[in-house]
């Protein structure tokens, strides 16, 4: 029987064999409306539009004048053009028009076939995500797997050869497999072509050959049975991986022909261009060898043809067009891609026992006869690579099975499927110092989890092991690996005398055959490990056959068989010694770092090392030399240990060289050393040490030492030696390792000691010269009086240190004392840089030596002066110590003068002195006043009367120098005039000017005077005596004007004279004369001096004439001018004052007191009408009778109240109550008369008082808003009064109010003055309170006085996505054990209407938990976070899960607090949870606190015979918790060996005994003390353990004993010194541990910001990978994904201010308890049409509210009194599921719809909670239906009724209703324009929802890249913390206490290395202790 498939393939194949000789047409004739079905197949072939349409008059009977048309189903009319692009098998209509509603339904054949891409694309998926990894051993392996199946049969070797083609000289890269299997015919390698054709597809028919039948092969061992090409996938998958064209070349058995068949995705795109049949090709059959169809760029292909001739048969894949990036890997990556491939046909490569290349290991008779060879050429000079896949070595399998000491074999038998599964445990055992077990060749770091979940320690345990990897029909698939088996894992084991590590010592594998499914790909198993752990599964143990029925018995075996393993296979070490727990910071991980036991001996390999024992190492660099300090294992111990391996920490010796600990591994201890060679090679090394410095004078002149000497002396040159203990010279320290050893140098410092202090004038350091040794040059530079210290130390070159290893390097000091020399020289003591003539002064001198010391002068020496120009004395010299005066010098001669002090050269002489003359420079300036002398010389001076007199005066010294000195005042006495000084303090010189000499001159006669010149500061100076001679002036004196048209018009000065204002005077002249009276005649020199004030043009030819300017006079009345005439800057003048008077009037003037004024205020002040004239003079011509012939008009005027009052003493009148009281702001005329002038003003009116408050902006109503949300729009409120108009009056201040109180507004500002527009805008940033209706109030104030505002209804909405508080359920009955675990935490986020919310990531959500309770809401900084839990299956994701948390392992009360972060700053806390942690069940006995190590002694002292005192034990459970209080029982006390050795003597407890016991009460036990025996036994310096046994009945299982270590020692001083040590040993233990936890947590902190470092950058990869899928530009930045979010919400936001249809009616009750909505609300509809039909059709319900309750309807209804309808959907009930349309029966149509029908309520979006609403629609709209127009509305009414089927009501989108009773028409049947119903809203476009994804997307990927660089800046922040000098100087001080703590353990030890056994002296002996004879101490 054939398949569907087989029938739908050969059904293909005829059709399309068929159509390529014919066309056939079916045509239905449907212009009649009947139910009869006409219709005929029409063939075409060959026929054109016109053929074709006779072809239907004649088959159909038409008429040749009847009209018809012809169309697709798609209704599309056929033309000469379309009927040639017809297909075979189309369908046609005749119809009488093209839109003829058809009569009865048709059939209409079509064709589908996958796309090409299902057969090239198919691998794509495939292979990259089965494995998350680029790996092409996969698709490879899909080849190899048809080749296996392909040679199955081959009676010789199987040969499969991979040739690797990437030599362009070749043709292009290609990639070939060949077998030599039986090749494929002609229709089997159609068969392969097909996807999916699996080799179970059966085809019958008479050309099939029966081989080519499926049979199922026989069962052979591991199922190697080749059967793995399976299921027709694969092939095809693969080579369309590799590249885009195959060729399959291959020759069957038994025919001569090769056959080739080609497929490529270019021939694809090609044929679906042209429309052509896409899976048809053609196979090339030719005769073997035939290379002639090859292009050249594939010319590698005839070397494989010509190959063929001589081949029986085979099969070639030849795949070309490769991807790039396969190539590379194919070529960069050849190990691990062949490697890959012998790990997964292993088997079929070695034999079903795999590639066991030991010696001695079993052949069987399955080897294997297949080779798979692979050949890579590349192009040349490289060499080509040629490899068997047998000749690797290092694949996983040959590692496991060559590594294994033995193998558990098994078998499984799964039921009911009989499938059978043989299985291998291989154990790798523990070698002394390493594990066996094998690592992964290809292991690749896995990628961190991008995922924000906590990644809890304990969820990969050892029952997650996945040991098993899995091979199907003796094939690997590598992605299942499948898990322990209970039997044969730890958890399940039963016996705990197999250490648990041994557990993870074996590998397996699992052999299956193909009762179990895998995928296609062959990647992982679909099945396997669900049938595996099924309880039906029967395990059988391989060696015998033997059935286990019971898991029990093959886990007894297999304990039995890992039991086994263990003993014979593991080598282990063992620590005896066990001396206490410490913690370790010099290891990386923190967890790592405690506890580590420290032991003091180790037995390995036969051989025992204790502590202080030499040792050398090996494998380390360099090679150590060292003692013991101890041995350490990670663990927490107590005794002797068997471990695997451990560390041992060596101090290098000599210290003194090194002075270093390692601690290395124990493996690196080199066992062939020995003591001798050890000490031989430190004492070499510490003779080599530098021991002294030797000092020589290679020269002479040594200076002894404490030598004094005159400065000046030289010092040296110095040799210096190093010498070591041998007295060897050395340059340099010994070598350490490599090398030649440290440089040494010798470092000079030379320190002169001040009196104040100390200072280095010399330091040097001298390298190691050959043939010099250490050399310093000569010091010729010590000029410095003093003590001096020379210090020689050796250094460490280039670090200048002076110690080496904690030893100080030799040292020499020399000392010696400097002194001053004889006197040499002379120096000039500071002298007056300026001095004056005659003025003594003094020249001291200071005596110095030849280095300028000062020291003292010889005797009787007299010093010479001499200056050039200058006469020098003095009178005598004076000496005190080092100081030489000359005292009392004078200098005299002439100078220059006073302004400048003149240089001169002094020399000072010394006779006697070896540098005998100085010289100074100085300043001489003049002296004293010594005389007067005035100019001009006469006696006699003439002077012109009105002129002033001018002497010049000089004050000269003694020498006749002009002289300047303070106080040198010239005083000029001139009778009858005021004297005259002038001071010549600073000059010397000065000029005297007098006052101009004005006498009365009569008669023109001269007149006399005497001037005299003093200096009264100066008495000594004489007077000076001059005569002055006064003459009369001829210069002008008087002044006279007059005008030339009024003779008696002479103006006086100061007159004043009236004149009309405005007007101008005329012709003004002047005259001028003399002090005789005398006409001066006026010149142009005069007139140019002539000045005027009340003009600037002044004509000089005018006032040559003596006329002056006319003068005008001023326009106001009140404003008098003055006016003068001046000549020679008003020496001559005359001045007059004009006063103006009014002219006559001119026009009404009118005055306001102010220019605006508000509406309805009356003008404050009074309004004034005068008379001026033309420049606004007032001219006071009103009379009393003008007030009744004043008059005012203005638009809007109250007259009522204006009165008009005169003023008598102004001659005006005043206008009252002026006030408008209507028209419009701004400019406002009035028109003011009084008796024959008018005059017109302008007011500016303003606004009235304030009254009212207006809005005029804010949002749409009906308002509604979320809670929590705010108002996007703003409201703006206008302040106005009453009549309308704006109010600018900012002294009204608006508030914000809402009504009821409850809701909370928040706005930057609840009340605020109105601006200088008189608004005041409010932004509403948020609404909070209960859900409900509010008002808000806007209310002003204005002088405590309230201003009416407007009032807006709002609806407070719950908001569903705002989280307001977290639900917490848990198990509240559970008990919180310490170290347990928490029940699980289900956290439910509540949104403001009560609903959960499900849209947070899992990592915002945490808990908390800590000690004690808070005193704030929060957690405190000291809590612990955890993360959630991964869902699990089938769990709802309505809340987050914290599962399998740890309970503290401290008893006590603690809080636990969930949080969740809503965002960058929010933060939603739950209520926090008390919980009180109880004990554990009781695990062991220990003490309250860890008492300190006890030290004892024999002694007669009891206390130094006290182990333990005041020592309180309890039973605890594991974390130390007192968990016992109720248990009653005893403890037995004893003492036992540290090292377990049982032949030792031990000492005695009090009274003898070797054992007590005391009692167990309320689960605690009391030792007030407890002490040995004196003289008790005992081996001196050894360590023994205090067990403390408990025994309680009540308990199932024993409890752990508590032990103390305790010192004992022969004699109480050395106890005493033991004692010291131990305690300061536990106190640098508590600091180290200290320090290791800080450095641990440093390296942990770095680790975890690694970590999420690289969680960071994965997650932005994916983000942005997914934003390049999305063809979202990759933004380079944060700025530039700011910019991209901004444009997109931008663009959103335009989308969503773009018109749309709405729902206008507000829906005020939504948000309600139980209210779901008003029915316009809950829904959107996307077409007009439909909308406005739909919205038509229920419009008498779009209005009504839906609640979920009857309760909540009747509530709303009893608040609208009844004016409101509602619906309970509690009492609504409508059927569920969906019925199909009427015309569907059975999934069936009766008949072909018209008009496209559909379901009103299909149409609907529902806004929310889809449930409720779709139960609302089906009860409104029911079934009703959406129809194009009214005639495929009746039409489909009449076939539904016509299959007598009920039709519902049908509207059409036209607007027409045609109801369930079949009526339609009227206007009730007719839906009224849209304009004017109210209709459902639309919904936004996809477009806006694609860019909120965007948006979404693009801040997710913001997040992750400042995530990111926040955690790379975090890591780099805290690698440089480490690197800091504070970490480095706590690193320093670890090192300290280290070394300290090594040095205390070393003395311990060192007691303790040869204990003295001793035996008891005297007292009572136990009888069944015999005495022992004590050792004797050896040295």
């Amino acid at each position: 029987m054939l398949n569907s498939a087989s029938k739908r393939r050969s059904a293909a194949a005829a059709s399309l064999q068929e159509g390529r000789d014919s066309k056939k047409i079916r045509v239905y004739d449907r212009r009649l409306e009947t139910e009869a079905k006409t219709s005929k197949l029409l063939e075409t072939a060959g026929l054109d539009f016109n053929d074709f349409l006779k072809a239907l008059h004649k088959d159909f009977g038409i008429h040749s004048n009847e009209t018809f048309v012809v169309a697709t189903t798609d209704r599309i009319v056929l033309d000469f053009d379309r009927f040639k692009e017809l297909r075979d098998d189309t369908t046609l209509y005749l119809l009488q028009h093209e839109h003829q509603v058809l009569p009865a339904a048709t059939e209409e054949k079509i064709s589908f076939m996958p796309h090409y891409d299902t057969l090239i694309k198919s691998g794509t998926y495939e292979y990259y995500a089965s494995e998350n990894k680029e790996s092409l051993a996969y698709p490879l392996a899909e080849l190899i797997d048809n080749a296996l199946s392909a040679t199955a049969k081959n009676a010789g070797t199987r040969i499969i050869e991979i040739r690797m083609l990437f030599d362009e000289s070749l043709g292009k890269p290609a990639v070939i497999v060949l077998d030599n299997g039986c090749g494929m015919t002609t229709k089997q390698l159609n068969k392969w072509a097909v996807y999916r054709h699996s080799k179970f597809t059966k085809e019958k028919s008479t050309f099939a050959r029966k081989e080519e039948d499926y049979v199922r092969p026989d069962p052979v061992p591991r199922s190697l049975n080749s059967d793995i090409s399976y299921f027709g996938v694969g092939g095809k998958q693969a080579v369309f991986h590799f590249g885009n064209v195959v060729r399959m070349i291959s020759k069957p058995v038994g025919l001569p022909d090769v056959h080739e068949l080609v497929l490529s995705e270019e021939d694809f795109e090609k044929k679906e261009k042209n429309k052509e049949d896409i899976y048809s090709t053609t196979i090339l059959n030719r005769k073997p060898g035939d290379c002639s169809h090859v292009s050249e760029d594939e010319r590698f292909l005839r070397t494989i043809i010509e190959e063929e001739p001589g081949k029986e048969s085979f099969t070639a894949v030849v795949i070309t067009g490769l991807k790039q990036n396969h190539v590379s890997f194919l070529k960069d990556e050849f190990v691990v891609w062949t490697r890959q491939l012998a790990h997964i046909y292993h088997y079929y490569i070695h034999g079903v026992n795999g590639n066991d290349m030991r010696q001695g290991s079993k052949k069987t008779d399955h080897q294997s006869k297949i080779d798979i060879q692979i050949t890579l050429r590349e192009k040349l000079p490289k060499c080509p690579r040629v490899l068997n896949l047998r000749e690797i070595y290092d694949d996983k399998q040959t590692l496991y099975i060559n590594s294994a000491a033995d193998t558990f074999e098994f078998k499984a038998s799964t039921a009911p499927d009989g499938g059978t599964v043989e299985g291998v445990l291989r154990y790798h055992p523990f070698l002394y110092d390493r594990e066996t077990y094998p690592k992964d060749p290809d292991t690749i770091k896995d990628s961190l989890d991008a995922d924000d979940f906590e990644n809890e320690p304990g969820l990969v345990n050892q029952e997650e092991r996945r040991i098993f990897e899995c091979y199907w029909n003796g094939r690997l698939i590598p992605g299942t690996k499948v898990t322990e088996f209970d039997w044969c894992s730890c958890k399940g084991a039963k016996g705990g005398d197999i250490p648990p590590e041994c557990y993870s010592r074996f590998s397996g594998v699992l052999f299956t055959d193909d009762n179990f499914q895998v995928t296609t790909n062959k990647m992982t198993f679909m099945d396997l490990e669900l049938k595996l752990k099924s309880k039906d599964t029967i395990f059988t143990l391989g060696l015998n056959g033997q059935k286990l029925s019971k898991r029990g018995n093959i886990q007894k075996e297999f304990v039995q068989w890992l039991h086994n393993c263990h003993q014979k296979f593991d080598k282990q070490i063992k620590f005896v010694g066990f001396k206490g727990i410490t913690t370790r910071t010099d290891v990386a991980k923190k967890k790592l770092q405690h506890p580590w036991a420290t032991f003091s001996s180790i037995e390995w390999d036969g051989r025992t090392y204790r502590t202080g024992q030499l040792v050398k190492t090996q494998k380390t660099n360099p090679i150590l030399y060292g003692k013991v300090v101890r041995f350490l294992l990670y663990g927490n111990y107590d005794g002797d240990v068997y471990a695997t391996g451990g560390q041992v920490e060596v101090s290098r010796e000599p210290r003194a060289l090194y002075d270093m600990n390692k601690i290395i591994p124990i493996s690196r201890i080199d066992k062939t050393a020995t003591d001798e060679a050890i000490k031989k090679n430190i004492d070499s090394d510490s003779n080599k040490l530098p021991d002294m410095l030797k000092l020589d004078w290679p020269v002479g002149n040594p200076w002894p030492q404490n030598a004094v000497c005159p400065v000046g002396t030289p010092l040296g040159p110095l040799k210096i030696e190093i010498l070591n203990k041998k007295g060897e010279a050395v340059s340099r320290m010994a070598p350490m390792g490599q090398g030649s050893g440290t440089k040494l140098c010798v470092k000079l410092t030379l320190v002169h000691h001040g009196p104040k202090s100390d200072k280095e004038v010399a330091a040097y350091v001298a390298p190691h010269l050959s043939g010099t040794g250490f050399w310093f040059k000569k010091i010729e530079t010590l000029t410095d009086l003093g003590k001096y210290t020379l210090n020689l130390n050796t250094v460490v070159h280039e670090t200048n240190a002076m110690t080496f290893g904690g030893r100080p390097l030799p040292r020499f000091t020399f000392k010696f004392t400097l002194k001053e020399g004889d006197a040499v020289k002379f120096v000039i003591g500071a002298v007056s840089p300026t001095l004056r003539v005659g003025v003594p002064f003094d020249i001291p001198l200071q005596i110095k030596d030849g280095y300028d010391n000062l020291t003292t002068l010889p005797p009787k020496l007299r010093p010479e002066l001499k200056c050039r120009g200058l006469n020098l004395t003095y009178e005598t010299v004076y000496s005190s110590g080092t100081t030489f005066t000359i005292k009392s010098v004078k200098a005299r001669g002439k100078v220059l003068n006073y302004q400048q002090s003149k240089s001169y050269e002094l020399e000072v002489t010394v006779p006697g002195l070896k540098e005998d003359t100085q010289s100074i420079k100085i300043s001489l300036l003049p002296g004293v006043p010594d005389s007067l002398h005035v100019t001009p010389e006469e006696t006699s001076i003439l002077v012109e009367n009105g002129n002033p007199v001018t002497f010049n005066v000089e004050i000269h010294d003694e020498a006749g120098n002009i002289t300047a000195n303070p106080k040198q005042i010239i005083r000029c006495e001139v009778k009858g005039f005021p004297p005259v000084v002038s001071d010549c303090s600073s000059t010397g010189a000065g000029q005297l000017v007098t006052k101009p000499i004005n006498l009365t001159i009569i008669n023109g006669e001269q007149q006399e005077l005497k001037a005299q010149f003093v200096m009264p500061n100066h008495k000594n100076v004489a007077l000076v005596m001059k005569e002055l001679k006064v003459l009369p002036s001829t210069r002008a004196s008087v002044m006279e004007l007059y005008s030339q048209d009024d003779e008696n018009l002479v103006l006086r000065n100061s007159e004043k004279i009236e004149w009309i204002a405005g007007g101008l005077l005329e012709n003004l002249f002047y005259r001028l004369y003399d002090e005789a009276g005398r006409e001066v005649p006026l010149t142009a020199e005069i007139a140019s001096m002539i000045k005027v004030n009340w003009t600037g043009e002044v004509f000089l030819e005018d006032l040559i004439q003596g006329k002056l300017p006319d003068v005008q006079v001023p326009k106001q009345v009140k404003e008098e001018r003055f006016y003068q005439v001046s000549y020679q800057d008003q020496s001559v003048s005359v001045s007059f004052t004009i006063v103006p008077r009014p002219d006559e009037p001119a026009r009404l003037k009118v005055t306001l007191p102010q220019v605006t004024v508000k509406l309805g205020e009356i003008l404050s002040g009074n309004i004034s009408l005068e008379l001026v004239d033309q420049f606004d003079n007032l001219t006071k011509l009103l009379t009393p009778a003008s007030v009744n012939h004043t008059t005012v008009e203005a638009e809007g005027l109250d007259k009522s109240a204006i009165a008009f009052i005169w003023q008598e003493s102004s001659c005006s009148v005043l206008v009252t109550g002026v006030r408008l009281q209507s028209g419009p702001l701004g400019p406002r005329d009035m028109c003011f008369s009084c008796s024959d002038f008018v005059e017109h003003v302008s007011v500016k009116v303003t606004a009235g008082l304030p009254a009212q408050l207006k809005l005029l902006s804010g949002p749409e109503q009906p308002l509604q808003v979320l809670n929590g949300h705010g108002i996007a729009k703003p409201f703006i409120v206008q302040l106005c009064d009453e009549w309308g108009n704006p109010s600018p009056d900012q002294r009204v201040v608006v508030d914000l109010r809402t009504s009821p109180p409850g809701l909370k507004v928040m706005t930057k500002v609840i009340s605020q003055p109105v601006n200088a527009e008189g608004k005041a805008s409010f932004f509403v940033n948020g609404l909070s309170g209960p859900k409900g209706y509010y008002q808000l109030l806007f209310k002003g104030s204005f002088n405590k006085k309230p201003i009416p505002g407007p009032s807006l209804n709002l609806t407070v909405l719950p908001d569903p996505n705002k989280p307001v508080s977290l639900s917490v359920k848990y198990n509240t009955s559970a008990k919180f054990l310490a170290g347990g675990t928490f029940p699980v935490f289900a956290v439910t986020v509540v949104s403001d209407e009560g609903s959960p919310i499900t849209t947070f990531n899992p990592a915002a959500a945490s808990m908390f938990v800590w000690n004690g309770a808070s005193l704030t809401k929060t957690p405190p900084e000291t809590a612990i976070e955890l993360k959630c839990s991964r869902p699990m299956e089938n769990e709802k994701n309505d809340c987050f899960h914290f599962r399998d948390k740890e309970i503290p392992e401290e008893v006590g009360k603690y809080t636990i607090q969930f949080s969740l972060r809503v965002n960058k700053t929010d933060v939603l806390y739950s209520n926090q949870i008390h919980i009180a942690v109880l004990a554990n069940q009781p695990a062991k006995l220990g003490p309250d606190s860890q008492p300190p190590t006890p030290v004892v002694s024999y002694s007669e002292d009891i206390a130094s015979r006290t182990l333990v005192e005041n020592l309180t034990l309890r039973i605890m459970d594991l974390y130390g918790n007192p968990a016992g209080q109720d248990m009653e029982g005893k403890v037995i006390i004893t003492i036992k060996s540290s090292n377990g050795e049982r032949n030792e003597s031990f000492p005695l407890l009090e009274r003898g005994t070797s054992r007590v016991q005391i009692n167990l009460v309320e689960g605690k036990a009391h030792i007030t003390r407890l002490t040995i025996r004196e003289n008790s036994p005992g081996d001196n310096g050894s360590t023994y353990i205090l067990l403390f046994k408990p025994e309680v009945s009540a308990l199932p299982t024993p409890l752990a004993a508590f032990e103390l270590p305790f010192h004992f020692y022969n004699d109480a001083q050395n106890q005493q010194r033991m004692s010291e040590l131990t305690r300061k040993k536990d106190e640098l233990s508590s600091a180290i541990e200290r320090y290791e936890e800080t450095f641990g947590t440093y390296k942990q902190l770095l680790e975890l910001l690694t970590s999420s470092c690289l969680r960071a950058s994965e997650k932005e990869a994916d983000l942005r990978n997914e934003l390049a899928r999305r063809k979202i530009p990759h933004p380079v930045s944060t700025q530039h994904i700011d910019r991209l979010m901004k444009k997109k919400k931008a663009e959103a936001e335009a989308i969503q201010k773009m018109p749309r249809r709405v729902y206008s009616i507000s829906d005020n009750f939504r948000g309600q308890a139980d209210v779901l909505g008003m029915v316009g609300h809950l829904a959107l509809v996307q077409d007009d049409a439909a909308a406005w039909v739909i919205s038509w059709h229920i419009r008498g319900d779009m209005d009504c509210v839906i609640t979920r309750t009857t309760e909540a309807a009747r509530r709303i209804f009893d608040d609208t009194q009844g004016r409101q309808q509602v619906m309970a959907l509690d009492s609504v009930f409508v059927p569920q599921g969906n019925r199909p349309l009427p015309h569907i029966r059975n999934g069936y149509p009766l008949f072909d719809p018209p008009g496209n029908p559909v379901y009103a309520r299909e149409l609907l979006i529902y806004r929310y909670d889809q449930e409720s609403c779709d139960i609302v629609f089906k009860n409104i709209l029911g079934d009703t239906i959406l129809i194009d127009d009214l005639d495929s509305a009746n039409n489909y009414r009449r076939a539904v009724v016509q299959n007598r089927m009920q039709c519902p009501t049908i509207l059409t989108r036209k607007g027409e209703r045609v109801s369930g009773r079949g009526k339609f028409g009227g206007a009730q049947n007719t839906a009224p324009p849209m304009s004017t119903l109210k209709m459902f809203g639309a919904p936004l476009p996809q477009q806006y929802h694609s860019l909120l994804e965007q948006i979404e997307l693009l801040q997710q990927y913001l997040s992750a890249l400042l995530k990111k660089e926040e955690m790379e800046r975090a890591r780099n922040d805290h690698i440089n913390k480490m690197k800091s000098l504070d970490v480095q100087q706590k690193q320093q001080e670890w090192d300290e206490k280290r070394k300290q703590l090594r040095e205390i353990e070393i003395q311990l030890a060192s007691a303790s290395m040869r204990p003295v056994k001793r035996g008891p002296v005297d007292g009572g002996q136990p009888s069944n202790v015999s005495a022992k004879r004590a050792r004797q101490n050896s040295t």
